[in-house]
């Protein structure tokens, strides 16, 4: 098989992929790809593609809809990075709290009775300690809920919001942890608030005026996640008017770069070497697992499936979440005469994954026969 690199991946990653592949940036018609940042919207996609492995957390520069059309299975690695995140946004925090930033440019500009300057001028850099603080965190995913344990053992009060809380993520966080209903109330209590969220539709532009207006006069907002989740007028207008009295980002832009009280550092959350390792090992073993056993994990697009192989052969097959496909498929492989030893179904929305052991290698017609039940993005025997 062949997996193609689009960016640069850890050689630690790149270890995981054995000599049954062949890895490389010149890599055609590949059976997988693994990527960073590389933007793959305007790819042209091989029939022979399978699936994409995103080192990161992020998807936005893979196309992910026409990636479920054509049965190709999108991963990305939540977590992986999540360590080297929750470290900067302590930092952020800390930059936040005190103007850092600007008391080292002001001392790189000074020539001469150094010391006695620094002790007359540096009052204007004045700020204040985290600690007694309150810190809302939106979104208490891998980082979300670190950033929020991390906050607690610095002596913050910490409150926290996200209606997509697992039962998993529940358990990891601190009981000390109190938790809002709705992001506005995080808005009117927080003299911190950090956001750790995805950029979807409901949560793009979700820092507007409107929201701004909502909380504490001189909050101080950090975003690690994504520069879209800012409307950046009303964030620039509310540091101008002093609404807001601290912006730091890991996601720079024109209008941000010229804003009073903003700190823009060039994404760089996860410019660790671990985190890079982290996700190529991540990355490559999701991909491995899926071309070798069919078996899917931290997938965007299409449900996790995982189970131990039984029988000659597995059938994997990617299909539109709707009624009678497996009915469909049933059929066919008892036409062929081929017993289903053990089959597991999931869904993730629009899209479904049917995976079925069965007791003889099936011939190409009943896999054909399967390919052509409508609803069926892509079938393939491992």
């Amino acid at each position: 098989m062949k997996i193609q690199l689009l960016n640069k991946i850890a050689q630690v990653g790149l270890k995981e992929l054995d000599s049954d592949y062949t890895v490389g940036e010149g890599v055609e018609n590949p059976d997988g790809i693994l990527v960073r940042s590389a933007v793959m919207h305007d790819m042209e996609f091989g029939k022979a593609l399978k699936a994409i492995a995103r080192a990161g957390a992020g998807v936005n520069n893979i196309p992910i809809d026409r990636c479920s059309q054509s049965g190709i299975v999108v991963f990305n690695t939540p977590g992986a990075n999540a360590n080297g995140v929750k470290e900067l946004a302590v930092l952020a925090l800390l930059l936040a709290a005190r103007d850092v930033v600007g008391g080292v440019e002001w001392a790189k500009t000074l020539t001469e009775d150094v010391a006695k300057q620094v002790e007359k001028g540096k009052s204007q850099f004045a700020g204040t300690e985290l600690y007694g603080k309150t810190l809302g965190v939106i979104g208490l995913g891998a980082i979300g809920g670190m950033i929020a344990n991390t906050a607690i053992h610095l002596g913050m009060k910490v409150v926290g919001c996200d209606p997509f809380l697992s039962v998993e993520g529940a358990w990891n966080l601190n009981h000390r942890i109190e938790r809002a209903a709705t992001f506005d109330q995080i808005f009117e209590i927080a003299d911190y608030i950090t956001l750790h969220v995805p950029a979807t539709a409901q949560t793009k532009g979700m820092i507007n005026a409107e929201s701004i207006a909502k909380m504490k006069d001189g909050a101080k907002l950090v975003n690690l996640a994504r520069a879209d989740l800012v409307v950046a007028s009303d964030l620039v207008a509310a540091l101008e008017s002093g609404k807001l009295s601290a912006y730091v980002t890991d996601f720079p832009t024109e209008e941000i770069l010229g804003a009073p009280h903003a700190v823009a550092i060039p994404h760089l959350g996860a410019s660790t070497e671990e985190s890079e390792n982290n996700c190529a090992v991540m990355a490559a073993r999701e991909l491995d697992d899926y071309l070798k056993n069919g078996n899917i994990t931290n997938s965007v697009n299409f449900p996790s499936v995982s189970s131990p192989r039984t029988g000659a052969a597995r059938i994997c097959a990617l299909h539109a979440n709707v009624p009678a496909i497996i009915a469909k498929i049933s059929t066919a492989l008892s036409e062929e005469g081929l017993n289903i030893e053990n089959m597991t179904n999931k869904s993730k929305g629009d899209n479904a994954y049917t995976v079925l052991d069965v007791g003889a290698v099936p011939s190409q017609k009943a896999i054909d026969h399967i390919a052509a039940i409508a609803g069926m993005y892509k079938v393939r025997v491992v």
